[in-house]
């Protein structure tokens, strides 16, 4: 850590499918980017090199040495120990296991780095920089392929004991319910995620049930996509909205039990999902005023995330600043 107040941050982003690498002066602005793929069944050594690759690239490319940064923050899916920089499982990323990521790229960069989950990164973008700035209690949801969570109690990210806090998509919400890939059954995201919705649709067709999404797909159910069963939804299609109001109850439950345990003043909703305002979002917040309790229900705001995909680098380059002034971010 150089301790320069203005000195830049390399933040980096790690998901299933990319990594996103960007520079973040102590503005807080993106000042440049660049995306690669994962490609995570390679490995882990070689998406770490991949990582690293790119941060060498960026940093060459905007006259930056890594001397001259305040240091690494990465934002990475899946269970995190924020205090030993190890990612110690991730469904999205096959293989990694009790992987020590921050000193992996701490001893090849030579620079101090830092490590958070994803949706915790989200939530302190968005609290610093985006939706919830300003605020003080605030949980976000990203809403995708999968559900992660993110908290923040009285202005700072909430971690808990070990970093792992805010895996608000494995909450149970049906014990009967399917079972998810972590082996539970009922979560949040086995029940509400992109990946429930095709699920559900996929075993309705197979069930013989008719849907014009049989004919969008060519009637290969492989096909079939969230945004294939929305846009099904909004052509008037009857399985496509049952199965788009059956993902909204869940998740009507799942923020009310949110709003019932944190009080928040705001959830912020974020991801590929989030735009499915009439169709999952609006279903989901009425149930939120059915079902929380009146003083929580009337105190919080379910807003639309406002950074994006960007959110996580925001994030974790904050992460970085307030690990180097010594504070709880």
């Amino acid at each position: 850590m150089t301790g320069q107040r203005e000195a830049p941050v390399l933040a980096v982003d790690i998901g299933g499918t990319k990594i996103m690498t960007a520079i973040v002066p102590a503005d807080g602005r993106v000042l440049a980017k660049d995306v690669s793929p994962t490609l995570a069944g390679e490995g882990v050594p070689s998406v770490v090199d991949r990582l690293c690759r790119a941060a060498e690239k960026l940093v060459k490319s905007n006259n930056l040495k890594f001397t001259q940064l305040a240091g690494i923050g990465i934002a990475c899916a899946g269970a995190i120990n924020t205090g030993r920089g190890m990612v110690t499982v991730s469904p999205n990323l096959p293989g990694w296991v009790d992987i020590p990521l921050a000193q992996m790229v701490r001893e090849r960069l030579k620079v101090d780095t830092f490590l958070v989950n994803d949706a915790s990164a989200a939530a302190l973008g968005e609290h610093r920089y985006g939706a919830g700035k300003g605020v003080k209690h605030l949980v976000l949801l990203t809403l995708g392929t999968g559900i992660g969570g993110g908290i923040i109690a009285d202005g700072r990210l909430y971690l808990g004991a070990s970093g792992a806090a805010g895996e608000i998509g494995h909450m149970t919400i049906d014990v009967n319910g399917p079972e998810c890939p972590g082996g539970h059954t009922g979560c949040l995201e086995v029940l509400a995620s992109g990946t429930a919705i095709v699920r559900e649709a996929v075993r309705r067709l197979k069930n013989g049930e008719e849907s014009s999404l049989t004919e969008m797909v060519g009637g290969k159910a492989g096909g079939i996509t969230a945004e294939t069963v929305e846009k099904a939804a909004r052509n008037g299609d009857g399985l496509a909205r049952e199965v788009l109001a059956r993902a909204a109850y869940y998740l009507g439950v799942g923020l009310a039990n949110v709003v019932n345990i944190f009080n928040p003043e705001m959830v912020i909703l974020g991801g590929g999902m989030a735009g499915m305002d009439d169709l999952l979002i609006d279903p989901a917040r009425r149930l939120v005023a059915e079902r929380a309790f009146p003083v929580s229900a009337g105190a919080v705001k379910i807003a639309t995330a406002r950074l994006g995909n960007e959110a996580g680098v925001y994030g974790a380059a904050a992460f970085v600043r307030e690990a180097g002034k010594g504070r709880k971010p």
